[in-house]
């Protein structure tokens, strides 16, 4: 989809969004729905900005989350920096680390760029439990139990009132967003989608894979920690049962659904298992197996994702620029 598609999909989602509050703002189960929700929509488009149109097979989103969550609470505690400003730094670290993790993988290519990074994933949580992580205040295996509350100008936003929170989310994932699509309609998209899909020739060309490589690790890993450090604020209490492997397999389903390199279909997709996933939460033991039947059954009815359909069905520029050159 070009620009103005995109932009106008996306003032649809969160115009749809945005207004929730007003009909479900007494409900404080449904807008803590909403904000997880939107938490991880801005994870799931990280992710699908790597790895569906960068082609990079990153496994350390989830990783890269946790470790912006643990750098805001510390630096908040630590240094009475406030919550504001610990999230973004919490993203600067988590963007400098994503930068170390970025240069070894930048010789490597397809399945062991994927190995690198789950093996960061799969290190964290020693480090975290560890002496390392105790040293640094991560709380050891307890993880870090009381994180100080967002607060802006003085508003202690509070746990018993989510619709500030909400709309504090709703504002980061907007502004998010837009970076993400500007990212992907830039130049910087069309050097990720010529490495993807013709390394070689596009190198010849000029195009710079050390280079953009790095931008892309650079840029997701310091939203994904941006996000990671207003979800610690906002629960109030981290541990390292994030790194388990249900996070990982929700958020790759995110993808799934929603289709990947199909932006903005990893924020719907979000929305969608999310809502699913609390809706058979009473089902217990038989909700992955009802989760993954559906997966299933959606991804034979849809390959490409809810945004791949909406293409089908709206074809737009796409169907006319195809007459044309046939």
């Amino acid at each position: 989809m070009d620009l103005k598609r995109n932009l106008l999909l996306l003032t649809i989602i969160y115009g749809i969004i945005g207004i929730l509050p007003l009909f479900f703002g007494s409900t404080q189960f449904i807008m803590h729905i909403l904000i997880i929700c939107l938490i991880w929509s801005v994870v799931a488009s990280c992710w699908d900005l790597i790895m569906g149109f960068a082609g990079i097979f990153s496994f350390g989103q989830v990783a890269f989350f946790v470790i912006g969550s643990y750098a805001s609470a510390i630096i908040s505690a630590k240094f009475s920096v406030p919550p504001i400003f610990s999230v973004f730094l919490a993203g600067i670290v988590a963007g400098a680390l994503g930068i170390l993790v970025g240069l070894p993988c930048l010789k490597l290519k397809g399945a062991y760029i994927a190995l690198v990074t789950f093996a960061v994933h799969m290190i964290l949580e020693p480090i975290l439990k560890g002496d390392i992580g105790r040293a640094i205040g991560t709380g050891g295996s307890r993880g870090i139990l009381t994180i100080e509350p967002m607060n802006i100008f003085g508003y202690t936003f509070s746990s018993s009132q989510l619709v500030p929170y909400f709309y504090l989310m709703f504002i980061l994932a907007i502004i998010c967003s837009l970076i993400i699509l500007m990212v992907i309609k830039s130049h910087w998209g069309n050097a990720f989608l010529a490495l993807k899909d013709a390394e070689v020739f596009a190198t010849c060309l000029g195009v710079s894979a050390f280079k953009y490589k790095l931008m892309v690790f650079a840029l997701t890993s310091f939203l994904t920690g941006l996000i990671g450090g207003f979800y610690a604020h906002y629960v109030g209490m981290i541990s390292t049962r994030m790194l388990g492997t249900d996070l990982f397999v929700t958020l790759m389903i995110m993808l799934v659904i929603g289709g990947i390199g199909k932006f903005p279909g990893a924020i719907i997709g979000s929305f969608i298992t999310i809502s699913i996933n609390e809706m058979l939460s009473p089902l217990g033991s038989y909700r992955p197996i009802i989760l993954g039947a559906m997966v299933i059954i959606l991804v034979l009815m849809m390959p490409d994702g809810i945004i791949g359909l909406i293409q089908k069905i709206f074809p737009g520029r796409n169907r006319e620029e195809a007459r044309t050159i046939s």
